[in-house]
């Protein structure tokens, strides 16, 4: 078994020559492995080291600044978090982070809405930093063109048509972009970056920096290391594919090691998930690949809901459990009976 995450060119995909062999690859290491390195993937490098700049200048900012954004202030779970807010399994994750989702107004509600609903709205904006707005913005809608074009391959891969998964997020995907620092592991006793986890939705793109700490678990308890590859994205497969696919294509456990004392890390992570109002469903796979389908490994203390907006909320309470306390009180009250009665 190898130590290393396979690579992936999408410049191949688009080569009428060598997309056949493309397709290949790529069911085969979303299978094996579910994470791979993308190359060639049309997002200019540019544009990268500019966020990547303007991320840094956030964090750069005093605490008052980045206060003024905080999540807390957001029912959309959408803001800034310092060290150790978000929690993974119950356990704190040292690194601050800003979250932005898609930049769409908040939805007038009656009483009986959808909880979930009021997951839509605006983001916050640091007054610090205005470029911020639009770069990401920006950045959000070249990596969901990325996104959709690796999610038609995958449903070629699966000789399925490749606008198989188009209804699910349609116009309105949920776009989730994350700006993460790292600091370095003398600030804490733990080395829990990020604990170990799976993605919920259905593809997660991340651009690293120089540093080392992304693990993924290849086997159980074997951990392989990530390590920055210039001008790629490491790709993983969200849990709500691995469902979709009836486990064939998997989502895999992987975690974040501190960087050492003299040291932070900077990541840029970008989530698309299916529309909030989708329910996922179960596609029918040719004979052959249906047979190799393990079935979706959901955690029975955190099952997998396939109504997209109950599934992304309930992480998210769990995730930010001050932001669920102040918007989400009644959920909190009962967590089991709400969720449950959803599916």
């Amino acid at each position: 078994m190898t130590d290393t995450l396979p690579i992936l060119d999408l410049a191949r995909y688009r080569d009428a020559a060598q997309k056949s062999r493309f397709l290949t690859d790529l069911r085969r290491a979303a299978r094996d492995i579910g994470f791979f390195y993308l190359v060639n993937h049309g997002v200019d490098d540019t544009q990268q080291h500019g966020l990547q700049q303007l991320a840094r200048a956030f964090f750069a900012l005093d605490e008052a600044q980045k206060q003024q954004v905080a999540m807390i202030h957001s029912p959309h779970f959408r803001g800034y978090n310092r060290a150790a807010a978000e929690l993974t399994r119950g356990q704190p994750d040292w690194r601050e982070q800003f979250d932005i989702g898609a930049e769409r107004p908040a939805l007038a509600l009656a009483d009986d809405s959808p909880r979930w609903q009021r997951l839509q709205g605006p983001n916050q904006w640091p007054a610090a930093l205005p470029e911020l707005k639009t770069r990401l913005l920006a950045w959000q809608q070249a990596m969901t063109g990325v996104s959709i074009t690796l999610l038609q391959a995958f449903a070629e891969a699966l000789q399925l048509p490749a606008s198989a998964f188009d209804r699910l997020y349609a116009d309105s995907p949920n776009q989730h972009i994350k700006l993460i620092r790292y600091p370095g592991q003398a600030e804490t006793g733990s080395a829990q970056g990020v604990g170990a986890h799976k993605d919920s939705g259905f593809l997660s793109f991340l651009l690293q920096d120089q540093q080392r700490g992304l693990q993924v678990e290849a086997a159980p308890d074997r951990w392989i290391d990530a390590a920055p590859l210039a001008g790629s994205f490491v790709v993983n497969i969200g849990e709500l594919l691995e469902l979709a696919t009836n486990g064939y294509l998997r989502a895999t456990v992987h975690r974040v090691v501190s960087p050492p004392a003299d040291a932070e890390r900077l990541s840029i992570a970008f989530f698309l998930g299916a529309q909030l109002d989708a329910t996922v469903p179960v596609f029918t796979l040719p004979a052959g690949l249906a047979r190799e389908a393990r079935g979706p490994d959901s955690d029975p203390h955190n099952p997998l809901l396939r109504e997209v907006g109950w599934n992304y909320l309930k992480g998210r309470l769990r995730s930010h459990p001050d932001v669920a306390a102040r918007y989400y009180p009644d959920l909190l009250r009962d967590p089991a009976a709400a969720f449950s009665s959803q599916h």
